[in-house]
C-alpha cells in the first residue's frame, strides 16, 4: 500500500489516502509516484497528488516497532498530516511555521526556535520534574511555566 496526499491551496494537505499496490505499479513491476498520481487523477477528478511516507517523521524513517529503520527509506521528511504543507522547493512536508522567528531545518523538515529550549528540572513532592517552557515571540526566549503538583 502507497499513500498520498491530496494537495490544496498553497500546497496545504487537505487528505491522505491509501493506493493499493496495484494501482502504483508501472510496466517493470515497480512502484512508480506517477502511475499512482495519474490512478488518483484519473479515480477522483483531483489534480494534485504527492506520495508520502508513513513511516517517515523529522526527517527519519522508522520500523513498525518505532525503532530507526532504513534512512534511504525516509521520505519527504514526513507523513503528511491534514493541514500540513507540502515545501516544493525542499520537497518535504512541513507544519505550518508556528512563529516567525523560527527557521526551517530542512534536514529534519521541522521548524526551530532562535534559540534552544532550556532542559531544567524542578522538584515538586520530592520528585524530579521536567520544567516546561512556551516560547515568547516578543522577547524571542522561552518562558518557564510555574511546575505544580
Amino acid at each position: 500500500m502507497a499513500h498520498f496526499a491530496k494537495l490544496g491551496v498553497n500546497g496545504k494537505v487537505i487528505a491522505v489516502i491509501v493506493v493499493a499496490n496495484s494501482d502504483t505499479t508501472n510496466a517493470s513491476g515497480a512502484e512508480d509516484e506517477n502511475v499512482g498520481i495519474q490512478f488518483l487523477e484519473r479515480s477522483t477528478g483531483w489534480p494534485l497528488w504527492k506520495k508520502t511516507s508513513y513511516n517517515t517523521k523529522g526527517g527519519k524513517y522508522y520500523n513498525q516497532d518505532g525503532s530507526e529503520g532504513d534512512q534511504s527509506k525516509a521520505y519527504r521528511g514526513n507523513y503528511a498530516g491534514i493541514g500540513y504543507i507540502y515545501d516544493e522547493d525542499n520537497d518535504i512536508f512541513i507544519t505550518k511555521q508556528p512563529f516567525a522567528s523560527w527557521t526551517l531545518n530542512v534536514s529534519t523538515a521541522s521548524w526551530e526556535a532562535p534559540v534552544a529550549m532550556p532542559k531544567t528540572t524542578s522538584t515538586i513532592d520530592g520528585k524530579e520534574v521536567p520544567d516546561l517552557y512556551t516560547w515568547n515571540e516578543s522577547t524571542k526566549a522561552w518562558d518557564k511555566s510555574t511546575p505544580s503538583a
